[in-house]
């Protein structure tokens, strides 16, 4: 519960020493001098606790640029690939990159796929050995390190009730997806792209 500038100044008031040269009457110029410090007291209390909603990015407003510059927002793939992001998708990719664990995993991937609006499947490659049949690709030990996302040639993305008016109705494309898969996959891997 906030503090009021009446609660600050019972509290200024109680600091005073006792007797007549410190009047705690309404009209006493001591008590308006002291009135003047607890409506300041009182504001800064409010901003103090209206700092702490801040410190907060799902719920920040006022310090949102500063949340999106530490995280290293906006990502430089959605900024060059990504078209307008709306409101709510800066504050998505703000909270998801504070929360973000990161993986090697086909799980993680298809996840990251999904977060950014895209339903991908992913297609690992391994050498061609004895064990395998006759039917596998003659694949060469390089092909270890190779993986393929498969995707929609196009992916339509529109407005949702989360978007504000600023926002398009509706923009397309995979060169984010290539983008972000690419940044994040793991250094010793080719990633492959394929569209259906």
């Amino acid at each position: 519960m906030a503090l009021t500038a009446e609660d600050y100044l019972r509290q200024l008031q109680a600091l005073l020493p006792p007797g007549p040269a410190w009047p705690q009457d309404d009209d006493a110029p001591s008590t308006r001098l002291l009135a003047g410090l607890a409506a300041e007291l009182a504001r800064v209390d409010g901003r103090a606790r209206q700092l702490l909603q801040e410190a907060d990015p799902r719920a920040t407003s006022e310090l949102f640029s500063d949340w999106e510059r530490a995280a290293g927002l906006p990502d430089a793939c959605a900024v060059a690939f990504g078209g307008p992001q709306t409101s709510a998708q800066r504050r998505a990719a703000l909270v998801g990159r504070l929360t973000m664990l990161g993986g090697q995993s086909r799980a993680y991937f298809i996840g990251l796929a999904a977060a950014l609006g895209y339903a991908i499947t992913i297609t690992e490659f391994h050498e061609h050995t004895v064990d395998d049949d006759v039917d596998h690709p003659l694949m060469g030990e390089d092909w270890n390190f190779a993986w393929q996302v498969n995707a929609a040639l196009d992916t339509v993305h529109e407005l949702t009730v989360d978007d504000t008016v600023d926002d398009p109705l509706a923009w397309w494309g995979n060169a984010l997806l290539e983008c972000v898969i690419e940044r994040v996959a793991p250094a010793h891997t080719i990633v492959l792209f394929s569209y259906t």
